[in-house]
């Protein structure tokens, strides 16, 4: 289980000596446990002796890709927080990041500060996903079937229990939470992910994808074209 309540332990996985041990020190500087790892095989050493609160993840190392890592430690640790770190800053590489379940992305060259300006915010909202107005919410379309546990972070398509990652979940409770209510991809991006640069509202569209297909059957969120979604039990798109 993740630590709550306690101080948070972040694994730092990057094969670069001096950013790895200048990430780590700037977090223990700003009251994290921050541990380094220069390969995967360390990496996953340190993930069977303790299970981290969160990971920074570098993608190009030497002993295998950080992309392919974490889309397998997701299906073990699908709610284990990922912030992918990684020189490779084309769009595609980010909407990459998230479809495997990252939480954030942040390109090199970066500043120390704004990525422990990140991390908090990243826990500001894990902390802030287990306190929900609506403990249970319940919608029904035909013959299926849609049931939100919050009080047990449990989601159920016609009984059945679907896996969801962090940010997957944050955008699920927040649309059925406005359900009927026409919601823009900037508002997804401030209220799920405390950003609303444009240049990641590509991001909101893959994670929606990614839910829709968790989801079915059942067309749950319906597309307003040029705005952004709606959670509805009529949806279509």
């Amino acid at each position: 289980m993740l630590n709550i309540g306690l101080m948070k332990t972040i694994y730092v996985v990057e094969d670069h000596d001096a950013i790895r041990e200048g990430v780590v020190r700037y977090l223990e500087i700003s009251g994290y446990k921050a541990l380094g790892q220069s390969t995967l095989t360390e990496e996953r050493k340190a993930i069977e002796a303790q299970l981290p609160d969160l990971i920074i993840q570098d993608v190009m190392l030497p002993d295998g890709d950080g992309f392919l890592y974490i889309k397998e430690l997701k299906k073990r640790y699908p709610d284990l927080p990922v912030i992918f770190m990684t020189a490779r800053s084309e769009e595609s590489d980010r909407i990459l990041g998230f479809e495997l379940g990252a939480d954030d992305y942040i390109s090199k060259p970066f500043s120390p500060k704004e990525l422990v300006l990140r991390v908090a915010a990243l826990f500001r909202r894990l902390d802030k996903s287990g306190v929900q107005s609506d403990d249970l919410m319940s919608f029904s379309e035909g013959d299926n079937s849609l049931e939100i546990d919050n009080s047990q972070h449990r989601l159920t398509i016609n009984g059945q229990e679907v896996t969801l990652t962090a940010a997957e979940w944050r955008i699920v409770t927040y649309l059925a939470q406005n359900e009927g209510k026409l919601i823009s991809r900037a508002q997804i991006l401030e209220k799920c992910f405390d950003y609303s640069f444009e240049s990641y509202e590509r991001v909101v569209d893959t994670h929606i994808k990614n839910i829709r297909a968790k989801l079915r059957p059942g067309e749950w969120i319906e597309t307003v074209r040029g705005y952004g979604y709606r959670f509805s039990v009529r949806g279509q798109h």
